[in-house]
């Protein structure tokens, strides 16, 4: 066993009332116990969903360290706040709060190979579609991912928001034709299915719609790629983990 396996790795997911997100985050924590055997790999979610993350951290064993990583794709109220929030009332533990997914390039691979699975043939421009957050954290992170895939797939990538006030489908499309562009897809910028998925779709139209990130390999490599570097980081307060 080494150091990396010696920790409870906690996934926290948002939760959703959509019975496929439920699914598709277990599946990704399988592939993750997979890929570290040796690795305690809980379920968590921050609402909606059991089992909720206090009371998984207060499962735990007293001294345990635990990581826990957002399965989120940007800075927001969640990472910076709730998340902190729930370590710091785990005085049990030694917790650390790792980054979100987001932005990295394993998922800029996994977007990638979600538009091939659709049918995406390579031309046109691209709707990167995201939950969104009043944050502008988020948007600078979602933005992020927006530029690396569109330097992937040599096509304009436009960012769309299903949530937090940002443009939305319809928008980032009039932007696409303002750019020349006569064929789209959609890549799904979402973690699991659920509400905003299906709401983006929807508003799409024609053309490929890729699933959402799901359990691709490249997520799970990146679940515990963050988990390894929260493991190497400093202890600190958890009040000190949300920014102002």
């Amino acid at each position: 066993m080494t150091e990396f396996d010696s920790s409870t790795l906690v996934l926290v997911a948002h939760g959703s009332r959509d019975p496929r997100a439920l699914a598709t985050v277990r599946e990704l924590v399988e592939r993750v116990r997979e890929l570290r055997p040796l690795l305690d790999v809980r379920l968590a979610h921050i609402e909606l969903n059991e089992p909720l993350l206090g009371d998984v951290l207060d499962g735990l064993g007293h001294g345990r360290r635990a990581v826990l990583v957002p399965l989120l794709l940007s800075r927001g109220y969640h990472v910076k706040r709730d998340l902190p929030r729930a370590a710091e009332a785990a005085r049990h533990l030694v917790t650390r709060v790792a980054d979100p997914l987001g932005p990295h390039p394993l998922l800029v691979d996994a977007l990638h190979d979600r538009l091939v699975e659709s049918g995406w043939d390579g031309q046109g421009g691209v709707v990167l579609a995201a939950s969104g957050s009043r944050d502008p954290d988020a948007r600078v992170d979602t933005r992020r991912t927006a530029g690396r895939l569109a330097e992937r797939l040599g096509v304009p990538v436009v960012p769309a928001y299903a949530s937090g006030g940002g443009a939305g489908v319809a928008a980032a499309l009039r932007d696409l034709a303002g750019q020349g562009c006569h064929q789209y897809a959609l890549a799904s910028y979402f973690t699991a299915p659920g509400r905003f998925a299906t709401e983006a779709a929807d508003a799409f139209g024609d053309g490929p719609v890729a699933a959402p990130l799901g359990a691709h390999p490249g997520v799970a490599r990146l679940v515990l790629h963050r988990h390894d570097r929260a493991l190497l980081s400093p202890v600190r307060p958890a009040r000190q983990l949300a920014p102002a």
